[in-house]
């Protein structure tokens, strides 16, 4: 018997992006709230957003595809409800339809999901006795199998404990609020409250912009609900956390904390371990923008090196890393990015960037300081080569499209057209994210569970 079907479908596969839910104990209306911490989540996903409110015991759902302030008009902002969930949508390989955009509904669920699921393909054989698939995006089996149980704990649990990959999840479940995160940590997943506002977000950053107080953040494994004023927090499955280190390195801002770790502190120490592994004799340091930036002035105050904005970023195109092909990416260089030749010109420059994952956007860069007159062109980079897929939501999700699977590091720096290359080593990493435990699979090859590991090496035939 088919028990029931989405009314939206998932997102896609293999991407990273944000989600908020605010609940009042004043009966307040948390719209306003969503849509300011929906604007300090959009670097986590330009391509669509939404959000959710309850109120009265039904659920109102606005959400569209482009950037936040293209997407809510005043009138979506003032929709009454004390409880609401919201959700950035990163762009990913593939068309976006309104179908992709989120917050997904499903009878009285409503789910805003941030991670992917590995065992997608083997979930939905298994529940297609009992549920009508309308999509083959991953996240879909997650709200069938909150769905399958009596109660949503149970159902929450069963999701733990049959998942493979990595969920940040926030979602309302028949007027409660309903939070969980996988039991490995993977995907932020931070909190605050103040004497109205209880708040879940994927950075600080939501919390900073509507001014609640950091409290912490929802454990691996945990389950978070809130009813009628009332939080209860449950460890549901046993915690073995393993964040993933692309949060610090890249994707997260620099003013947010993470799993108790300032990501401007973690990129200073970066910047400051790459300095002494990798000195330079340069004239000046600049960064790629923007997450490069942190970590390029540590750098140069640790070697007593000039820092400049060597480049300057066009605010209005997005990460190339995110593009859906490598041959956009390309052409969005030099558009997004243009040399100060004043800065540039005659100089031994070093461009500090936070990692390198196809190359293609870096080679640019490099060609683009050249260009500008450059006499050498240095590159550090705060990230160890990236030479394996990520199977828990980044967009690398192929052995052949990583450079540094396929290249030495001598044949990357002559692929990219620098005079040297050096990445900082997996020591240093670990050591300035202040000994976190970490998912370096990408780094490493060394996966945290079995069925990941089978899935790599199938990859590789």
């Amino acid at each position: 018997m088919v028990r029931g079907s989405l009314n939206t479908c998932f997102q896609e596969k293999q991407e990273e992006c944000g989600v908020v839910a605010v609940y009042s104990k004043k009966g307040r209306n948390v719209a306003p709230l969503l849509y300011k911490a929906l604007f300090a989540l959009q670097h986590r996903g330009q391509d669509a957003a939404g959000f959710a409110v309850f109120d009265r015991g039904k659920l109102d759902v606005r959400k569209g595809m482009g950037l936040v302030s293209e997407i809510f008009r005043p009138e979506d902002v003032s929709i009454p409800g004390s409880l609401g969930i919201g959700h950035t949508r990163y762009p990913t390989i593939g068309e976006c339809r309104m179908c992709d955009v989120q917050p997904s509904v499903f009878d009285n669920i409503a789910v805003a999901h941030n991670g992917h699921v590995a065992n997608y393909k083997d979930l939905k054989k298994e529940l297609e006795a009992d549920y009508r698939f309308l999509s083959t995006v991953d996240s879909e089996p997650l709200v069938y199998l909150m769905d399958s149980e009596d109660t949503i704990e149970e159902g929450v649990k069963k999701t733990m404990e049959t998942v493979e990959g990595a969920f940040s999840d926030v979602s309302i479940c028949k007027g409660k609020l309903v939070v969980f995160r996988d039991r490995f940590a993977l995907r932020p997943l931070v909190w605050g409250e103040d004497e109205d506002f209880i708040c879940f977000a994927s950075e600080t950053v939501a919390l900073d912009i509507n001014n609640i107080p950091y409290r912490g953040d929802v454990r691996g494994g945990e389950l978070v609900s809130i009813e009628n004023g009332k939080l209860q927090r449950k460890q549901l499955v046993p915690e073995k956390t393993r964040h993933c280190m692309f949060e610090y390195v890249y994707f997260s801002r620099p003013d947010s904390t993470i799993n108790g770790l300032s990501v401007h502190e973690a990129r200073s120490r970066l910047g400051k371990a790459l300095a002494e592994e990798a000195p330079a004799e340069a004239d000046v340091i600049v960064p790629v923008p923007d997450t490069s930036r942190t970590a390029a002035s540590a750098y140069s105050r640790a070697l007593g090196i000039p820092y400049d904005e060597g480049l300057m970023k066009n605010r209005y195109i997005g990460r190339t890393f995110i593009m859906p092909s490598q041959e956009k990416r390309k052409e969005a260089v030099r558009v997004k990015l243009n040399p100060v030749r004043e800065i540039v010109a005659g100089k031994r420059v070093v461009l500090v960037d936070d990692s390198i994952v196809r190359g293609t956007t870096l080679k640019e860069i490099v060609a683009l300081t050249r260009g500008a007159g450059a006499g050498e062109v240095h590159l550090r980079i705060t990230c160890p080569p990236v030479r394996a897929p990520c199977f828990y939501g980044v967009d690398m999700s192929t052995y052949s499209e990583l450079i540094a699977h396929k290249k030495s590091v001598d044949e990357i720096r002559e692929y990219l057209g620098a005079d040297s290359l050096h990445y900082i080593s997996l020591e240093g990493l670990k050591k300035a994210l202040g000994g976190l435990p970490l998912c370096t699979g990408c780094l490493t090859e060394e996966y945290h569970t079995e069925y990941v590991k089978k899935l790599a090496e199938k990859e590789k035939m």
